[in-house]
């Protein structure tokens, strides 16, 4: 007898050949991480119920099956040359195999010269993305697949992360988008990102084999490859098992089933996660760092008391509106945050509405709006000013340390970088096609795990032995979350691992710094992120300096664009008055002072309150 095991991401598979190659036992399971647990249940089967008790050839393969293989002294094939070997012997025709895994996709090009195509650092485009796509339209895989065949349009969404294609998916959804139009549309997302991804460029043509799971259940999915490559692909039998089977065909080493039990159950007691130094050695150390930054706050006033002009700034994100009401001494008077839900037109008509409502003396002079909805709310509300972030966040940045050399701004899907020269932005970060270790990064996590942020962020302040799961992408990640979980690391240690990888994604991916002195020694921190003092910690950390973060770090963007309004109502105002000599207007009298002092000497700014005729001078 030849058994075949192939353990992948998410699955694990397994087949045994009699001596002439027949299939006689077959498996296709989901191992939910508890991988030694899964194969010694299927090898126990196997032995008492297929081969009863005799020796049999086996041969491990798949992308999670390699670390066990080595360590239960199990003969190992590589998961690409096992599948080779299975279509050689059953589809010697094939010109190109396509196949999908939980967490990765494979082009095999084997007409006109052998070459293989993987996915590398990103699962967007696999298994596990159509399964967070199906959960976030609640319903199963099943339903999904029913519902694209009854689609009558696709709208273009990101495959290439899971968390960008959730900001397309949600403003389709609250816009009453029909979900089988969605589905279909997920299906040629995940086929265009495939073919793009991996084939980049070379073409697809002839007898071309679909294999893994998604292929395999989804017929919809494998009408979207049809229909991108205007082809007719073969979905064979047994399409599940073609790493199993290239691996049984291969098995040449007669293998004792009980010392391979044995070892395979030694694996767990030998298996432990990577770990970290703990982010504070105590209350008091904590105590300490919080302390320091609970220094950094910005100017407050009572709004129920205010009376006057005032300056509004927007902050439009990705998954976040936040709003910043300023007074006449830079004073904060209101502020808001909370979700865009796809469309962020509503809750700032909401907020305008009850601003004036609650508050009718206040007069708000100038409007600046920055984010991804810069341009929908400049238009819809007519506000004065639409400005870069960058400028924003570098305009509030210096409010708060006036010769800053470097911002970092974190977001919920984008992070923001860029290094100070002479007082002027002199380069910029960005993370392009990933969000990995953004906000909704951790944000995914603690709701998987049952938690708020806010809770889920505190957790890991005094994790004992922080999980080290590297930097990678949100689908990699789950899989070495359920790992270390399965080794014995706690929530806490998680919820600390996970800080650590977002500001390793920052420094390392993102920013590419090889030490601190590459940053600068005059660093601000801003976005929601930050707010996570695991985050800011870690950060300190590994870069061994102190940086500023102020309280309303959440905000930056928005007080960055009030402030903004705010200087550029003082100039237009100031040039007005160079113009003409005088000015003649209703303002506090220190917001014109302010104005004067920019003025040549010979000119005069003139305070006035109606009747106009009682003007006089400053």
């Amino acid at each position: 007898m030849k058994v075949g095991l192939d353990v992948g991401s998410t699955t694990i598979k397994c087949v045994v050949l009699d001596d002439q190659n027949n299939i006689v036992y077959k498996s296709y399971e989901r191992h939910l991480s508890q991988i030694t647990e899964k194969m010694s249940e299927l090898l126990t089967k196997i032995r008492d119920e297929v081969i009863h008790g005799e020796e049999a050839q086996i041969t491990v393969s798949g992308s999670a099956g390699m670390g066990v293989a080595e360590t239960c002294n199990l003969p190992f094939m590589q998961e690409v040359y096992a599948t080779r070997i299975a279509i050689g012997k059953l589809i010697p025709n094939a010109d190109v195999i396509i196949e999908l895994g939980g967490e990765d996709a494979k082009i095999l090009f084997l007409s006109g010269g052998m070459e293989v195509r993987m996915n590398g650092s990103c699962a967007g485009g696999t298994g596990a993305f159509i399964d967070q796509m199906a959960t976030l339209l609640n319903i199963s895989l099943d339903e999904m697949n029913e519902l694209a065949a009854q689609y009558e349009k696709i709208y273009t969404i990101a495959s290439r992360c899971g968390v960008f294609a959730k900001s397309d998916i949600q403003p389709l959804l609250n816009q009453g988008a029909r979900k089988s139009d969605i589905s279909a549309s997920i299906f040629a997302a995940v086929a265009n990102q495939t073919i793009a991804g991996l084939a980049q460029g070379r073409q697809i043509k002839g007898n071309v084999v679909y294999l893994g799971g998604p292929l395999t259940f989804l017929s919809g999915l494998r009408d979207a490859f049809d229909a991108a490559l205007k082809v007719k692909g073969l979905c064979p039998e047994n399409s599940l098992y073609y790493v199993a089977l290239g691996a049984a065909f291969s098995s040449a080493t007669s293998i004792d089933l009980e010392t391979a039990l044995a070892n395979i159950a030694n694996y767990g007691t030998k298996a432990a996660f990577l770990s970290i130094d703990p982010l504070f050695n105590g209350q008091e150390e904590y105590e300490a760092f919080r302390k320091r930054h609970e220094a950094c706050q910005a100017q407050r006033g009572d709004i129920s008391t205010y009376t006057g002009e005032a300056y509004l700034g927007v902050d439009a994100g990705s998954t976040t509106v936040k709003t910043v009401l300023l007074g006449k001494d830079g004073e904060i008077l209101d502020s808001m945050y909370q979700s865009n839900s796809g469309n962020p037109v509503p809750i700032i008509r909401e907020y305008l509405l009850k601003l004036y409502h609650d508050h009718p003396h206040i007069k708000i002079r100038s409007s600046a709006v920055t984010g991804y909805g810069e341009e929908l709310l400049k238009n819809a509300f007519g506000i004065d000013w639409g400005i870069v972030e960058t400028v924003a966040h570098f305009t509030a940045a210096k409010h708060f340390l006036p010769d800053v050399d470097f911002v970092i701004d974190i977001g919920g899907q984008d992070m923001k970088c860029f290094k100070i020269r002479k007082g002027a932005i002199d380069n910029i970060f960005l993370n392009e096609a990933c969000s990995s270790g953004c906000g909704s990064f951790l944000q995914t996590f603690a709701n998987t795990l049952g938690y708020s942020i806010q809770d889920f962020a505190k957790l890991g302040l005094f994790a004992k032995h922080p999980v080290d799961l590297g930097s990678r992408c949100t689908v990699f990640m789950n899989s070495s979350v359920k790992q270390a979980q399965k080794d014995g690391a706690t929530t806490e240690d998680i919820s600390a691992g996970l800080s650590v990888s977002v500001v390793k994604n920052a420094i390392y991916k993102v920013i590419r710094a090889s030490s601190a002195e590459e940053l600068g020694k005059n660093i601000v921190v801003q976005g929601g992120t930050f707010l996570n003092d695991a985050v800011l910690r870690v950060f300190e950390k590994e870069l061994g300096v102190n940086v500023v973060r102020p309280d309303i770090s959440g905000l930056m963007g928005a007080y960055g664009a009030a402030l903004y309004s705010m200087k550029k109502r003082e100039s237009q105002l100031a040039a007005l008055v160079r113009r003409t000599g005088k000015l003649y207007t209703r303002g506090p009298r220190n917001f014109l002072r302010t104005v004067q002092q920019s003025l040549p000497s010979d000119h005069q700014c003139l305070w006035w309150k109606p009747p106009f005729h009682r003007r006089q001078p400053l």
